[in-house]
């Protein structure tokens, strides 16, 4: 009797780790992820104004290069970001970003549903729609575009042997020069940490 349960316990390990082991990506693999991301810019980024954090709807697509190696490519929809004066924390206007960010990732070798990744990559922030109000209304304020370093860590978790849940932390290198009227005022820098959670199809 403990022979027969013991033979069906290793059966069942065995299946789950054959299942474990074909639910991983390969190479010549898509990953593709939807869900939420937080753009959240360092504390007193800023000595004149400083931004705020955002929120929206982000998508990224992951092509495996090899078993480990991926190239990534990250899109979102507009995030919206406050401007505040540093003086008094009054909020003084608002301007919107896209971040797309391409990265290489690698992840690392693993025999279960949790497939852990790091990536380095490079980050271009594209400001548009600045506005302002309060202690500023009436003045053009613009910021400009920034181009930076990108890292990552994060990992998926395997739900069906396509679907999976995502959870990723990223540092951007993000500088931009704020002016009004046309003149310079400060280099503002942001460099946020930028967290996101998203469900990704793998085919």
């Amino acid at each position: 009797m403990n022979m027969r349960f013991g033979m069906r316990r290793a059966l069942c390990l065995a299946g789950l780790m054959a299942f474990a082991a074909t639910a991983t990506a390969e190479q010549g693999d898509w990953k593709i992820r939807a869900g939420i991301g937080t753009v959240d810019p360092k504390s007193d980024n800023g000595d004149v104004v400083s931004v705020d954090s955002g929120t929206t709807a982000v998508v990224n697509g992951t092509y495996m290069i090899s078993d480990t190696l991926g190239f990534e490519i990250l899109a979102s929809l507009p995030f919206s970001h406050d401007i505040n004066l540093e003086a008094d924390g009054s909020k003084v206007g608002e301007t919107k970003h896209l971040p797309p960010t391409f990265s290489l990732q690698y992840y690392f070798p693993t025999s279960n549903k949790f497939s852990p990744y790091a990536g380095v990559g490079l980050n271009y922030t594209l400001f548009f729609d600045e506005e302002t109000t309060g202690a500023l209304a009436g003045t053009d304020l613009s910021l400009d575009d920034s181009i930076g370093l990108a890292a990552q860590l994060g990992f998926d978790y395997d739900i069906s042997d396509t679907m999976f849940v995502n959870f990723d932390l990223r540092w951007i290198d993000i500088e931009t020069d704020a002016e009004l009227d046309g003149v310079e005022v400060e280099t503002v820098e942001i460099t946020p940490l930028v967290y996101s959670i998203t469900l990704g199809w793998r085919f």
